[in-house]
């Protein structure tokens, strides 16, 4: 046999690898526009953090729980999928973090679909850092790719909860000082609970929709046990989202035990967070992802700094000391200290917009007004008269 024909073959063969080598790259990955007829493939989302909303199209390798762990198996909650170019995929840098909406938990959450694990999808969404990871957020659209299966919508939102009728009729037609004073008025008198009756409280009011259970922690999303509550490191406590430093009322019955602002917290986190008031930035806290603090401030989580807007805009006009207890009000400031004043204002305006009342939050406050304290939380019924009183 000739050399010639031996270097032919050699030739041959390097050709055919190399070939067969960009197949699957050129099937799984080809490049797109970010429409929905044509998808950005993963590797482009990854590197196209821009915020912009695209459409990306890749095989669901598992859910992320932090910047640098992917699990495939065992997932917590419905609230997060990684996808990837390839089905097999393993390195985390060629993975995207998708945040799923309430809205696509049922169709698309893993703990309740982990059929999903290897299978094509497309999302729309914006496309922007989750975990602190290359992500996509906010998404509008989620489709399985597949003969048959038609594209997703988003569930219908749940009939409104009925607010008491005549509950607020003192407050129609006012805006500002005398829409406060009004809604104050309306909310002031309520059923107290004893510091110790929180707990039970709150297994009611936090309870998880998806475990009876459990209770959701506010600052980590976490779904835990309702009795593992106490002082260790893992355990749940109760957290005073208005610092009860500022104004140094405590846990004296009032606001001390105000339902409306107290919430089930991871007990290290909620040590991390202590008496900060509320602002843009810090860096990431390590066991509840997401949220960011520094010296003077915290923020919290994207899908509850809505929530702790309205909680904080509450307690301003539910405590206006003219029951004993103190005239609590926001301000523009971090670094309140023991103060009665609680900032910053033009932020939680900013997260009251950014996160729109959910439906937990709703029945939350049905909890509260049926079972517990018989009064509401108005911005919660009325997400509008915040910018009639603040803005």
């Amino acid at each position: 046999m000739g050399k010639s024909f031996i270097k032919s073959l050699v030739t041959i063969f390097l050709i055919a690898f190399i070939f067969l080598q960009t197949i699957p790259s050129s099937l799984t990955a080809a490049a797109g526009d970010g429409s929905w007829s044509s998808p950005f493939s993963v590797s482009q989302a990854v590197n196209s953090q821009t915020s912009t909303v695209k459409t990306v199209q890749g095989y669901v390798v598992g859910q992320p729980i932090s910047t640098s762990t992917v699990i495939t198996s065992g997932f917590p909650n419905d609230y997060a999928l990684a996808l990837a170019d390839n089905p097999s995929e393993t390195n985390i840098s060629k993975m995207l973090y998708v945040q799923v909406p309430s809205s696509f938990r049922s169709s698309y959450g893993l703990k309740t679909n982990p059929f999903l694990m290897g299978e094509s999808i497309k999302v729309t969404g914006t496309l922007t850092a989750y975990f602190s990871h290359a992500g996509l957020k906010d998404g509008t659209a989620f489709e399985r790719m597949g003969e048959g299966i038609p594209p997703s919508e988003p569930e219908p939102e749940p009939d409104p909860i009925p607010i008491p009728n005549g509950y607020y009729d003192a407050a129609i037609g006012k805006t500002g000082e005398a829409l406060k004073t009004a809604l104050h008025n309306i909310i002031d008198d309520h059923t107290e609970l004893s510091y110790s009756e929180v707990w039970d409280a709150l297994r009611e009011t936090d309870e998880d929709p998806n475990n009876p259970n459990n209770v959701i922690l506010l600052y980590t999303g976490r779904s835990q046990g309702k009795y593992t509550n106490g002082s260790g490191v893992n355990d749940w406590n109760r957290e005073h989202v208005w610092a009860k430093s500022h104004g140094d009322f405590g846990t004296t019955m009032g606001p001390g035990t105000d339902l409306h602002h107290l919430r089930p917290t991871d007990a290290s986190v909620n040590s991390t967070r202590n008496n900060l008031d509320f602002d843009n930035g810090g860096r990431e806290h390590s066991e509840a992802l997401g949220n960011y603090y520094d010296s003077d401030s915290w923020e919290p989580r994207d899908s509850v700094k809505g929530d702790v807007a309205r909680m904080l805009f509450y307690m301003a006009v539910r405590n206006e000391g003219d029951s004993g207890e103190p005239d609590l009000e926001l301000n523009n400031l971090v670094n309140n200290g023991s103060a009665p004043y609680h900032g910053k204002l033009s932020v939680l305006l900013q997260w009251h917009q950014q996160d729109p009342v959910d439906q937990f939050e709703r029945e939350r406050n049905e909890i509260i007004f049926n079972d517990y304290q018989h009064n509401r939380n108005p911005f919660i019924d009325h997400p509008e008269w915040v910018e009639a009183i603040w803005q």
